[in-house]
């Protein structure tokens, strides 16, 4: 992977995060960082579940599989932020 890449997953893991946040009600406890990681790792599992299901690649905005994405960052999110309440 390229320095490009790595700066590309980043960035669109924040962008990710920060929408799955905002799908999320309430207040969360975590913090930035993990939202990012969140949102990395749901842009990462989003775009191969959009892959598996043949919506991956359409022409124009592939608005489902952001959808799949801001989705698996939202449970990602509320999910962390349970187990931060719980500690």
């Amino acid at each position: 992977m390229e320095i490009s890449g790595i700066i590309s997953a980043i960035v669109i893991g924040i962008i990710i995060g920060v929408l799955g946040r905002l799908v999320v009600p309430g207040r969360q406890r975590i913090g930035i960082l993990w939202t990012i990681l969140v949102g990395i790792a749901a842009a990462l599992l989003g775009s191969a579940l959009a892959n598996a299901f043949d919506v991956g690649d359409t022409d124009g905005v592939d608005w489902i599989e952001w959808l799949i994405q801001i989705g698996l960052a939202a449970v990602g999110v509320a999910a962390l932020d349970r187990t931060k309440v719980r500690r």
